[in-house]
Order: C-alpha cells, then structure tokens, then sequence
C-alpha cells in the first residue's frame, strides 16, 4: 500500500471533509512592499481551539517567534479537537497539509506510517531534556515534541483513608494489589459512599486505553506483541491480561465501582465517591475544594510495578512542508521553557522540562503536584508506537466497556485479539 493510498483511505474514512481556507505546506514568500523580501509564511494548524488557554500560549509563542527573525512567519489555523484528526485526513488526502502540525502521541506513528509526516530535527539537547513522553519516535526518528505530558494517580481524602486505618501509599511503596482490595472492600463496609472508587469510566474513546491498559500492563499483559507489532494474540488475551480484565470487571460486580459513571465526575469533590482515578489536569479543582486533607497516590502495583500512560500532544512537521528547516526552528523556539511554563500554568498539565518544572509552583520540588512528576517519570508507559494503535485503541475500548458492563473477560479479549490480528494481516502489518 503506498503513502498516497493510505492517505485517500484515510481521508475517506474521515468523510472527505471539504476544507477551505487550507493553508498548504508549499508555504512561500514574496516581495513586500518596499523591494524585500517578506518572510516566509509557515502555516501551521492546531487542534486547541475552544481551549483559551492553550491557544493563548500558541499565539504568544508564534507572535514572539515572527517577531524574532525576518525569515519566516508563522501563520496559525486553530480546528477543534473533535474534528481535528479528520481535518488532517482529508488535507493529506488533497495535498493540502500545513507545515506544523500538532499530533496526539499514540496518534503519531500512524500518521508517520501514513506518510503525513517528516522527522524533525531539533537541538539534541533540548531533546535530551525532554521527558520521555514528550517525545514522539517512529523506526527509531523523532516525529514530533511537546511542551508537557500528562499522568494518572488516585485522588483520595486523607481523613477517609485514616478512618479505616489504611496504609498512605508512596511512590516507593505503592499499595499492592492485596493492599488495594482491601480499601476498596473497607470504604465500602463503611456505607458513607455511593461507591468506593470513581475509575472514569463515563468517558470514552481514547481515555479507555491511555488510562486501563497501564493497570494490563501492571498484571503483566499489554496490547501487542511489541518484539514485532505484528500479532495481539497470547498478549492481549494472555493469561495476565484476562486476569485483570476479570479483576477489573469485579469491582464493578461488586459494587466498588459504577458501570453506569457518567462523565461529569463531580462525586469525589462532592464526597460520595471516596477515590477518583484520574489525572493531573483534574487536581487543581480537588485541591481547592479539598486543601490538605486531599492525597495524591501512585497507581497500585499489580505485580510487575505501578504502570500509567505517557505521551500527550505533540508539535511535528508535515511531509509535504517545503520549509522544514523554518517549521523545525518555530518548534524549537515553542519548546524553550518560557512557553512550557506558561503551558503549565495555565492548563495544569506536566512541564516537559525539569528547568521547567522548577519555574512552576504547583509542580516545583515540594509543590502539592510535584509527585505527578515522579509518577511521570517512573511510572510511565507509551502506548504501542505502532501505526495499528488506531483500531488497536478502539478494539481495546470496546473489549474493556464490555468487561464493565458484565462480560466474560477471556471471551472479549479473545474477541480483541482475533479484531486486531484482522486488522494487522489486512495492512500487511503496516510495514
């Protein structure tokens, strides 16, 4: 399957949006007025828009960067969130892609497989420096780099946790598997909450495996074979596997958990839900409403160490930019730790720089969020960087929503493997 193909497939499935206005990556420059010439225009698309804050940080960046330097000039097109990925589709699809993209992570290898995108090259040392989620590699290149990562712990009142003298969890003894049913069944004994633990899952789509396929991988399961990425079977249903899915789906059947959650999550702050599994972006309203009675806990260890998500959104290049080296020099210029504090500051989530985290007061050694950290960097796990995570993630989903909702948990993550096997052999492994 050639590049071309896997695009127009691509953009099919997104519905063929019709996009106007698509600034595309032969970005040019021109005369100005006076005889010079004007800089160059790098067009660049992100998904933030809604999202004051973010954007905010965006266009200061790219404001400062034009006003630095007379070669190029940015030129920003914002999409939401929702249609973003489809928007990208159908733009590679008409060869009409910007010069700067921003990509999920997860999403990224399957872009680069797609032939949306070019490595980048920035400063090994800025490189270097980011966390380990931060950074978007594919056959051994970089892809794309971000400003910040996000991570998953429990959220829990101390006072709630003291009243059946349970053990508080550190980052060096996180609760054992043993440890953790037994607080589950103690909150419930209490019968001070509607349910003992609020484990997310009234949403859906991608939270589904950034946030469950850490706890697999805790038992010692995982999504794919990653020596090869080219089979699921005896991975996703291996033994380790279906004994979380049997695990996880019983604190469901046994009432520490509602299949029914809906998306709001408001009930931990409200207190009638005693634990939340959630992450950082959502610590800053709990704190408010909760001071120092709220705790900040490692993911329990289910046998082969706490595990959570890495990789978040990422800034890459397109294959098609004819400036590369500008677009590659903007990325650069957003990753200085001016701009990833201000990321930090104003949407909550992890610096991408330990120099940055220093500079933010939440996350500063000693800060109230700066455990998050820690959890970042011992804890995380990137999802398969493989271009089959699309439906990988999608298959996981539903197998884990029926686990939820009463299935048997061998039966759905057979039915997964043999989905993904399908889906691998019908793209030729994605090679």
């Amino acid at each position: 399957m050639t590049k071309l193909t896997r695009a127009l497939l691509a953009a099919s499935a997104a519905g063929m949006l019709v996009l106007s206005g698509c600034a595309a990556g032969t970005d040019s420059s021109s005369n100005s007025s006076d005889g010079t010439a004007a800089p160059t225009k790098i067009s660049m698309w992100s998904h933030a828009a809604g999202n004051d804050q973010e954007i905010a940080t965006v266009k200061e960046a790219i404001t400062d960067f034009n006003a630095s330097q007379t070669d190029y000039e940015v030129v920003l097109e914002e999409f939401p969130q929702e249609s973003y990925n489809d928007s990208i589709a159908a733009a590679a699809a008409s060869n009409t892609l910007p010069c700067i993209v921003d990509v999920d992570g997860p999403i990224m290898p399957n872009w680069a497989w797609s032939g949306y995108l070019q490595p980048i090259a920035i400063d090994s040392a800025l490189e270097d420096a980011l966390l380990p989620g931060a950074k978007g590699y594919y056959n051994g290149e970089l892809y794309s780099a971000g400003a910040w990562d996000a991570a998953l712990g429990m959220l829990a009142r101390k006072s709630t946790l003291e009243a059946i003298g349970a053990r508080i969890p550190t980052v060096s003894e996180p609760w054992t598997q043993a440890e953790f049913d037994d607080v589950l069944a103690a909150i419930d004994a209490t019968g001070d909450y509607d349910y003992a633990i609020d484990w997310g899952n009234g949403w859906t789509g991608e939270w589904y495996p950034y946030a469950y396929s850490p706890i697999m991988q805790s038992f010692g399961g995982d999504l794919i074979n990653r020596d090869t990425y080219e089979s699921a079977d005896g991975v996703i249903n291996s033994d380790a596997s279906v004994a979380f899915g049997e695990w996880f789906g019983s604190t469901f059947a046994n009432g520490y958990a509602n299949p029914a959650q809906t998306g709001d999550r408001t009930e931990f702050i409200a207190g009638t839900i005693a634990l939340q599994y959630n992450g950082n972006w959502a610590v800053k309203d709990a704190y408010e409403a909760l001071g120092d009675d709220l705790l900040i806990l490692p993911p329990p260890n289910f046998g082969q160490g706490p595990k959570i998500g890495a990789a978040s959104w990422q800034f890459g290049v397109s294959s098609t930019c004819e400036n590369a080296e500008g677009a590659n020099a903007f990325i650069e210029f957003i990753l200085q730790d001016k701009y990833i504090v201000a990321f930090a500051n104003r949407i909550g989530l992890i610096p991408a720089t330990a120099t940055a985290a220093e500079q933010v007061p939440n996350y500063a050694p000693g800060g109230p969020f700066a455990v998050f950290v820690e959890f970042s960097n011992n804890y995380g796990v990137l999802r398969p960087p493989t271009p089959a995570y699309l439906a990988i993630s999608t298959i996981y989903e539903k197998a884990v929503a029926d686990i939820i909702n009463g299935a048997n948990a061998k039966q759905a993550l057979d039915s997964a493997a043999d989905e993904i096997d399908a889906n691998l052999a019908d793209n030729d492994f994605y090679r």
